[in-house]
């Protein structure tokens, strides 16, 4: 058998439908579907849709002729989480239910010219309603999708094995294929969708396409909305002797300035960057010693919090030791610039914490909403534990923070490294501060070596090493990297490979046992 000869398309345009059109649409619906009774759209119909929506309703023209239509209402989707017609979602042809202020774009028409099919031109129809979609803020794109093919199978299986079979690729359905592949979902089957739809039994199949972009509008009582573009500022500490606490966080407040200054959002501090404190206890053991760090804790942390106000920014104040019913932990908090504070625990401590200092695991996995979005936070070693950030991702985490402290380069490539792993694997921006140089008069804080730095997963949309920003290898300094969460939208559900959603949870699943 002989393949169709596709005519040779010249000029290829898309174009908004006009009414001088119809005669030429009426002719292409009919050569559409020449199955169905009164196939075409009156011209009254017509003009109605170009009237309320215009922009809505498009053709594909190839050599001045009428080769495409899509056409497209927006409705209040609420309103159909039930069981529904063509004729209910149409207003009986007459369009009442378009709503300009409605949530999600209806599709109530699109098809390709019988002789220009194979070409891919439904892509860019579909492609249309999608940029279409977004340029509005809408929730999504739905419709009723026939299943002409469905007919010859009704005999032995009901719509949802056959669309079961389709997804399998046991059943060949060239159209509900290509809106799987065009990244529709099936959502239901619609029972008497279409009257007179004998190939499909009237059945049809419920589409939907979600926008990833979607923000829900900003009500009368919300001043703040989420950013989409989040600026990291991270602090690449210096170990050096302090006469105090006031000139610690002397020290700090210069840091925090500085990154408030180029507007950053985030302010993060490293790991036991106040360990030159412990200077002033050498003639006790180094477990007594942390222990006395620990005093300082609650007195830094409240002064943190007076900072973030102050500059405006969200600081993540590193680490901490304090001591809770006798038990030493490794912890942090995160200080809001809204004035809110929440903590977060170190929960593997390694083994020179537990030998030396005497430190406790922590048991608090969790994540934390910000005016930037979700983020989480992880202690050094635990960012060498994958399930962790895999709980938080499931969380919908979307930026992950470590502080670290590293003495040698085998240590800080084992943070670096498992980071990066962290950013492609939960699909997520990960940013690591550390800090530099020695202390010579604290004993087990010797030297550091760190390169401070901000990942990202590794897809078209990002680097293609997975490194946003890097510092200076042991060196005093900030840094500074803007994030795009919308990447990470896109990313999530259009990327090359979907680590999350690819994930068998038929067969594996990372969960919290218990939480305190």
């Amino acid at each position: 058998m002989s393949e169709p000869v596709v005519p040779k398309v010249e000029n290829l345009s898309l174009e908004f439908l006009k009414i001088e059109d119809y005669d030429d649409l009426k002719s292409a619906m009919i050569d559409a579907y020449p199955q169905l009774p009164d196939s075409y759209w009156l011209k009254s119909e017509i003009k109605a849709l170009c009237t309320k929506f215009p922009e809505g309703q498009v053709v594909l023209k190839a050599n001045d002729e009428i080769v495409g239509c899509a056409l497209s209402i927006i409705v209040t989707y609420d309103a159909y989480r039930g069981p529904y017609t063509y004729e209910q979602v149409t207003g009986n042809y007459k369009f009442s239910t378009h709503n300009p202020d409605g949530d999600v774009l209806y599709g109530i028409e699109i098809f390709i010219r019988p002789g220009y099919r194979g070409l891919r031109l439904g892509r860019r129809l579909y492609d249309y309603r999608k940029e279409l979609c977004e340029n509005l803020n809408l929730r999504g794109i739905a419709f009723g999708g026939r299943i002409p093919m469905y007919h010859g199978y009704a005999q032995e299986m009901t719509p949802k094995q056959y669309i079961e079979k389709v997804k399998s690729k046991e059943i060949e359905d060239p159209v509900l294929n290509f809106q799987l592949s065009n990244d529709f979902h099936v959502s239901r089957v619609l029972k008497n969708y279409l009257d007179g739809d004998e190939a499909s039994k009237e059945y049809a199949v419920l589409m939907e396409w979600d926008n990833i972009y979607y923000t829900k509008p900003v009500t009368e009582n919300t001043t703040t909305s989420l950013k989409s573009t989040v600026r990291l500022g991270l602090v690449q500490w210096q170990m050096r002797p302090y006469s105090g606490f006031e000139e610690l966080m002397q020290q700090v407040e210069y840091f925090v300035d500085a990154l408030a200054a180029y507007r950053a959002d985030f302010a993060l501090f490293p790991e036991y960057f106040n360990a030159p404190l412990m200077a002033a206890y050498n003639d006790r053991s180094v477990s007594e010693a942390m222990r006395e760090l620990s005093k300082y804790t609650t007195m830094i942390r409240d002064r943190f919090s007076e900072l973030a106000i102050k500059y405006n920014i969200n600081i993540i104040t590193g680490s901490m030791p304090e001591v809770i019913d006798g038990q030493l932990f490794n912890v942090g908090n995160l200080c809001r610039r809204n004035g809110s504070i929440e903590r977060y625990e170190k929960i593997h401590v390694t083994p020179d914490e537990e030998k030396l200092w005497g430190l406790q695991g922590g048991n608090l996995i969790q994540t934390f909403d910000t005016d930037c979005g979700k983020i989480g936070i992880l202690i050094c070693y635990d960012s060498e534990f994958p399930e962790l950030s895999r709980i938080m991702a499931e969380d919908g985490m979307q930026i992950l923070f470590v502080p670290f402290l590293t003495d040698t380069q085998n240590a800080f490539a084992r943070v670096k490294l498992c980071c990066q792993a962290r950013a492609v694997e939960n699909e997520c921006y990960v940013a690591i501060a550390g800090s530099v140089g020695n202390l010579p008069a604290v004993e087990n804080m010797d030297i550091s070596y760190a390169q401070s730095a901000v990942f990202t997963p590794c897809d078209f949309a990002f680097p293609s090493n997975g490194i946003k920003a890097e510092a200076t290898a042991n060196t005093e300094m900030i840094l500074l990297a803007d994030v795009d969460l919308d990447l990470l939208k896109e990313l999530h559900n259009y990327g090359a490979v979907k680590n999350l959603k690819d994930r068998r949870t038929d067969l594996y699943e990372v969960y919290p046992k218990r939480k305190r």
